[in-house]
């Protein structure tokens, strides 16, 4: 009973160090791209905050201040 569960999990961590060695695939050294196809790619921030930064948000203070019409 103890040798089959030895063997189960030295063969379970056998595979997660093989994995974990392996990574993501990724070969070769980073790099930025320098092309011109890269220039209109969107960066880390505009993904996380996909409204343009010419498009401001409205005040909250004059939100809260100012009457709704929508309300009867």
């Amino acid at each position: 009973m103890f040798k089959g569960r030895r063997i189960l999990v030295s063969t379970l961590a056998s595979v997660a160090a093989v994995l974990f060695i392996s990574g993501c695939g990724q070969r070769g050294p980073l790099y930025l791209p320098t092309d011109p196809a890269a220039a209109t790619r969107a960066t880390l921030p505009q993904t996380l905050n996909p409204v343009p930064s010419s498009a401001k948000a409205p005040d909250p203070a004059t939100l809260l201040s100012s009457p709704s019409t929508s309300r009867p």
